[in-house]
């Protein structure tokens, strides 16, 4: 079973998705920000880097993506899915940090490895109002997204919830109120009943 874990910066992503893969004896990928040679430059000065900085992530994101599908024999917990990448690019245009050349560039890219992905079976969404990803965020205390405001968080915080919407129509997608963490085992419960929810229809569906 390939599961992804979503929601906005600061919500608790990484820490679920390492208890979860290790909980279930999954490979966990964690998100590839260690390494990206952008991200300090992007946060001191988003219009100069923003372009660059998004088809970076994007093509680490289709390199992960990929491994996860190849890895057939194991399952995957993936912290942050290569379709999250869209909801960054699309507010760094709106906000003018990415021009409109850029940003078609950047969908043309997008929409052209669409085509090789497959999406998770299933998407946990931690649910986390903006402040309180603010106050994680800061008692976390990373120098890159130390310029990181409640309004920014705030539009990201809606941009997930429509991507979330969006998302119902393509898998199966698990809410989770975590403004409080849940204990791992709660959740890999609520992960067998949403999983059991595909196998029930598939199965009324034979019967019909």
């Amino acid at each position: 079973m390939f599961i992804g874990i979503s929601g906005i910066i600061g919500a608790g992503k990484s820490t679920l998705a390492q208890d979860l893969a290790s909980r279930l004896g999954y490979e966990v990928y964690n998100e590839p920000v260690k390494d990206n040679p952008y991200l300090e430059d992007f946060y001191a000065d988003m219009k100069h880097w923003g372009a660059m900085m998004q088809i970076h992530l994007l093509f680490r994101r289709f390199e992960q993506h990929q491994q996860i599908v190849w890895n057939k024999g194991k399952g995957a917990v993936q912290d942050r899915t290569i379709y999250e990448d869209t909801i960054f690019a699309s507010m760094l245009h709106e906000d003018g940090f990415i021009d409109q050349r850029d940003y078609q560039t950047y969908l043309g890219h997008f929409n052209l490895m669409k085509r090789f992905l497959v999406y998770p079976d299933i998407l946990i969404y931690l649910r986390v109002e903006p402040e309180t990803s603010v106050q994680r965020i800061t008692d976390r205390g990373r120098k890159a997204e130390a310029g990181i405001t409640l309004d920014y968080m705030k539009k990201l915080h809606q941009g997930y919830e429509d991507f979330i919407e969006e998302m119902e129509n393509y898998t199966r997608v698990l809410v989770l109120d975590w403004t409080q963490f849940l204990e791992v085992d709660e959740v890999v419960e609520r992960v067998s009943e949403k999983a059991n929810e595909k196998r029930e229809f598939l199965r009324d569906l034979r019967n019909s």
